[in-house]
């Protein structure tokens, strides 16, 4: 039997760019588990009376790039996580960023987008290193490549 083609999810990066052009991608640090992005087509009900049946019927409308959550643990001195320069000085200033999900594969294959950062949680378990969830919400197209 073939061995699977499915590829461990270990190594693979969080990063944030800068801004500049040509533009400069960091690692975000110490990132733990990634979700998304969560990607959905808004849809549109378009069921009549004339359509035959008693079953709804539904046209595509909008697409929604969703959101992406990671789990960090948390660093507050660090540039890519503190409130002077990282994740959670870009949520109180509403700024947005370019982000990459840089997947460890062998041609490196990257999630490319524009997000928000809308939510930065910290947990501090007694039993347990300080912690934070950070939410993206990305803007426009993701590109995959």
């Amino acid at each position: 039997m073939p061995a699977s083609p499915a590829i461990s999810a270990f190594g693979t990066f969080v990063k944030i760019g800068d801004g500049t052009s040509p533009e400069n991608f960091a690692t975000i640090a110490e990132v733990l588990s990634i979700n998304g992005p969560s990607m959905e087509l808004e849809t549109i009900d378009v069921t009549t009376h004339s359509t035959g049946e008693p079953w709804r019927q539904f046209i595509g409308s909008l697409l929604n790039a969703g959101e992406v959550s990671f789990d960090i643990n948390f660093i507050p001195t660090n540039s890519t996580h503190s409130y002077s320069a990282g994740l959670l000085k870009d949520m109180v200033d509403r700024t947005q960023r370019n982000f990459q999900i840089v997947f460890p594969d062998q041609g490196n294959t990257t999630w490319e987008f524009t997000a928000l950062v809308t939510s930065f949680q910290c947990t501090e378990a007694i039993d347990d290193v300080i912690k934070a969830s950070i939410t993206l919400k990305l803007t426009g197209r993701p590109t995959l490549a």
